[in-house]
């Protein structure tokens, strides 16, 4: 008997000494890849005064072998929101740890907001990530959450929704003193939209991604950071000069303030009527203002910058423009495709060290990449007292689709603007451009204008070509910044020469 437990033990210990030996039998290859139960660890607690949230989430190792991670780390370090526990190792950093054959760990991370400190230190998204580094490999989950009070719309768990919202022909009125963040992509339906003066918009951009229940391997990748104008609905932006309405991306750290593509863009849809901007600043999309087919549009001393395309554009529209300003987009300032009505006074529309023309035109649109075929619509288009000025050689394209063929088709008219032209008016192109820019003056490459566009600043420069060369317009007063215009012999652009 004692013989047979003594064999037992003995067989006991051999058994676990193999499974000691295959636990501790590291998996190195370069190859290898922790999962996790999630790709993101988001803190969903309204911070209304100082506090913390604990959320966890859990490390997998789906091999037959054990692993050792040899780094678990947060990015922003010591000076994080954020804090980790690694299987109860507390701090911001954890090495050498070992998850074995087919097990798991625990990591545990926890924020401390205050959301009445300044924006530099607590933005309305607080973003970092756990870096977990294993054989060579970097893997990262992306840490989430919410700092500043705010009117977080739809809501804070938004990042890849797409909602729309109704009033049955009522009015959605954003005058809460608190920012608006919005996040996700939304649609404005049967409503007007309000924005009075001072109202500050931040919007939550990035990649969102929708997996479909009827097919899973399909997934759809789209951008988010969009606000939508249905055609039963309509945006009012109401600044002022002392309150102007901005609408800008929700990272607010100096790096990121003239940073381009934070967010997806304003969007009218067909045939939305009524959208009206004035005293607003729309910065730090993939493009500022996109009014589609039939869309109607105002624009009053407006300024639209730093988007990573083009900073407006229009299809088969209809809009107006005065003393307004559109500068440094990665595309062209202002395009206008597929023809409609579009009047555009004392405006600036500036592109420096950009392969793209600061204005195009055209009346047709591409029904394929090779543009094999299209369809055309008639253009009708008016610029007075504008300067449309860059670094090419040509900062406005033309394309009439009928070429000239057909009557009333292909509308332009420039009337006392100053314009930078050079191949556009050659036998090949429009040889009678200056025709309808009449009277304009085509500025060379060392001609002076502004101030600094290396700096941004388009006012007038005390020697520029644009003082007194504009013709008076009744109604239009005052420039871009309230400053007013001379009676007699204003300035050509969105801005009035005014001495410093």
């Amino acid at each position: 008997m004692n013989k047979l437990l003594y064999l037992l033990f003995l067989s006991t210990v051999f058994i676990s000494i193999i499974a000691c030996n295959k636990e501790m039998k590291f998996n190195t290859s370069s190859n290898i890849m922790l999962e996790f139960s999630l790709d993101t660890l988001r803190f969903d607690t309204v911070f209304t005064e100082l506090g913390s949230a604990t959320q966890f989430f859990k490390v997998y190792n789906r091999n037959d072998q054990s692993i050792k991670i040899s780094k678990i780390s947060v990015g922003g370090g010591e000076n994080s929101n954020f804090r980790i526990n690694v299987d109860g190792l507390a701090g911001n950093e954890a090495n050498e740890i070992i998850v074995f054959p087919n097990d798991s760990i625990y990591v545990f991370g926890e924020v401390t907001v205050d959301p009445d400190q300044p924006l530099s230190i607590s933005p309305f998204v607080i973003n970092d990530e756990i870096i977990f580094e294993t054989n060579g490999n970097t893997q990262s989950i992306t840490l989430e959450a919410w700092g500043q009070n705010a009117n977080y719309f739809p809501n804070r768990w938004f990042k890849n929704g797409e909602a729309a919202f109704s009033c049955n022909g009522g009015e959605i009125l954003w005058d809460d003193p608190k920012p608006y963040v919005i996040y996700g992509r939304i649609e404005i339906r049967e409503c007007t939209l309000r924005i009075p003066a001072g109202t500050r918009i931040h919007v939550h951009g990035g990649l969102g991604k929708q997996e479909f229940d009827d097919f899973p391997d399909s997934i759809r990748v789209f951008n988010t950071g969009l606000l939508a104008i249905h055609p039963t609905a309509s945006i009012l932006v109401e600044g002022t000069q002392d309150n102007p309405v901005i609408i800008q991306g929700d990272r607010l750290e100096d790096s990121f303030q003239e940073a381009d593509g934070q967010w997806f863009g304003i969007y009218l849809e067909q045939g939305s009527k009524g959208n009206h901007f004035e005293n607003a600043t729309i910065k730090n999309g993939l493009f500022g203002i996109f009014a589609d087919s039939a869309a109607e549009l105002s624009l009053k001393n407006t300024q639209i910058y730093t988007s990573s395309g083009s900073g407006l554009i229009a299809l088969h529209a209809n809009i107006s423009a005065e003393n307004c300003l559109f500068y440094n987009n990665g595309n062209r300032g202002v395009q206008l495709g597929y023809g409609g009505d579009y009047d555009f006074t004392y405006c600036t529309i500036a592109s420096f060290g950009v392969d793209a023309p600061a204005l195009s035109l055209s009346n047709g649109i591409c029904d394929d990449p090779l543009c094999t075929t299209g369809r055309v619509y008639r253009l009708n288009a008016a610029f007075d007292n504008s300067i449309i000025y860059g670094s090419r050689r040509d900062e406005i394209s033309l394309s009439d689709f009928t070429g000239g063929d057909t009557p009333n088709a292909f509308n332009y008219n420039f009337e006392n603007c100053i314009v930078r032209v050079d191949d556009l008016t050659s036998e090949m192109e429009f040889p009678d451009f200056f025709d309808f820019c009449d009277p304009c003056i085509n500025a060379r490459p060392d001609s002076v204008l502004f101030v600094s566009p290396s700096d941004n600043d388009y006012t007038l420069d005390t020697l520029s070509i644009a003082e007194g060369r504009a013709v008076p317009i009744f109604g239009i007063f005052s420039d871009l910044n309230g400053e007013l215009r001379d009676p007699n012999n204003p300035d050509i652009g969105c801005f009035e020469y005014s001495p410093k």
